[in-house]
């Protein structure tokens, strides 16, 4: 019997979701998490190949923002690919790109006062990672980049550098850190390492979500970029996935002000929604006076994704011409993190968040997991981040009605007690 019987056997005695086990890597993860097979997908819902829907406290970790499908994008995407418009097109000049650049300073950077200059990289989160990297490198003289403990940036070689995650450093053959990462939160000791260690910059997550959720305080932000600034470092802010909203304002370093100035980074990276449909894309912003790229020094065959430059466009124009969605997200935050203290009073249980990325610290690893089980067979998507995997993430896309996140609430606790 060939490969491709033994495959079609196996599909059917065992179902649908048996070819993707036979014929896929055993690199697959969230296959294994939520064993069903998605078929269709709209709003804060995603349904299974048998009906079964699903309640999306996930948002593919942190990529569909805006819901699954928006109808606000789709029609433009709908139309751009109808018209026969370019799609692929490296970093040439399109007027996708161009109604997204305008777009990026009439509703973004203008209105903030910020004066970066916009760099289309690969797709990906990591690929904005290692351009930031790269020039940091270029601009300061120096090697070294610090990163802090339990921090992830991405799964390339030299964002994986900068991360602390064991396992995943592990395998891919990155050395175990020669020095104790940073610790989220805490500037004691900082101004000595910097003084000793003259590395070319710093990457930081505002808010750390694969790592559990670590939240940094508005003062300790204030004070790690005055701290960059009096030592010549470069601070670059790993906005892949708390950007785009998911804190509140479009950037999770926008409230770092707290009634003053807030920190302006030298370098911001930008992917996972920022298309706002779930299409890869990539930016990295860059201060003005460090743009010394040269050309074609730093490139890629994707960068010019002209389909996700048209949602991303769209996107921008819907819920970024106001604070209306801010508002909005932040409200919704405050009922989650209510409702969390709630199922976490009397227990040891921790409660963290900001915005709509928020975490229920759990003892143990298999304690968070099996609360994720149990809230896969109700019907709700919750994954597991953090240290040992004890903290259970919420992350439901930032267009999820109240009543959508009661009921998902309502599932967790349900979970909660079964687990």
């Amino acid at each position: 019997m060939d490969a491709y019987s033994i495959c079609e056997e196996c599909e059917s005695i065992l179902g649908g979701i048996a070819i993707l086990g036979v014929s896929e890597s055993a690199v697959r993860n969230y296959c294994r998490t939520w064993p069903a097979v998605f078929d269709r997908a709209e709003g804060s819902w995603l349904t299974d190949e048998d009906g079964n829907r699903y309640l999306d406290f996930f948002a593919g970790a942190g990529g569909v923002n805006y819901g699954h499908n928006n109808p606000a994008f789709k029609g433009e995407l709908v139309d751009y690919l109808t018209g026969n418009r370019i799609v692929h097109s490296l970093d040439m000049g399109t007027v996708a790109k161009r109604e997204l650049l305008a777009a990026l300073d009439r509703y973004l950077l203008g209105p903030r006062g910020l004066d970066y200059r916009v760099q289309f990289t690969g797709p990906t989160g990591a690929a904005t990672v290692e351009a930031a990297l790269e020039l940091a490198r270029k601009v300061t003289g120096r090697h070294l980049v610090l990163g802090f403990r339990d921090s992830f940036h991405g799964m390339s070689l030299g964002a994986m550098g900068v991360s602390d995650n064991s396992i995943s450093r592990s395998a891919h053959g990155v050395a175990p850190h020669r020095q104790t990462p940073l610790v989220h939160g805490e500037l004691s000791g900082l101004a000595e390492v910097f003084a000793e260690r003259r590395p070319a910059a710093v990457i930081v997550e505002t808010v750390q979500g694969e790592g559990g959720v670590h939240v940094g305080s508005a003062a300790w932000l204030r004070g790690l970029s005055a701290l960059c600034r009096e030592h010549g470092v470069l601070l670059i802010v790993d906005d892949i996935q708390v950007g785009c909203g998911r804190t509140g304002p479009f950037f999770s370093f926008e409230t770092s002000g707290d009634g003053g100035p807030g920190v302006v980074p030298d370098l911001v990276c930008l992917s996972k929604s920022l298309s706002g449909y779930g299409l890869p894309l990539a930016l990295t912003l860059i201060r003005a006076d460090l743009d010394i790229w040269s050309p074609g020094e730093h490139s890629g065959t994707f960068r010019g994704h002209n389909l996700a430059f048209v949602t991303a466009a769209k996107a921008l124009e819907t819920y970024w011409a106001d604070d209306a969605l801010e508002k909005d997200t932040l409200a919704k935050g405050e009922l989650v993190r209510g409702r969390l203290a709630e199922l976490a009073a009397g227990t040891p249980w921790e409660v963290r968040g900001a915005g709509l990325i928020n975490g229920l610290v759990l003892p143990t690893g298999e304690q968070a997991r099996a609360v994720c089980a149990a809230a896969f067979a109700r019907g709700l998507l919750v994954e597991t981040a953090g240290d040992r995997g004890r903290v259970v993430k919420l992350m439901p896309p930032l267009t999820t009605t109240t009543d959508e996140l009661e009921q998902g609430l309502g599932l967790l606790a349900a979970s909660c007690a079964a687990a």
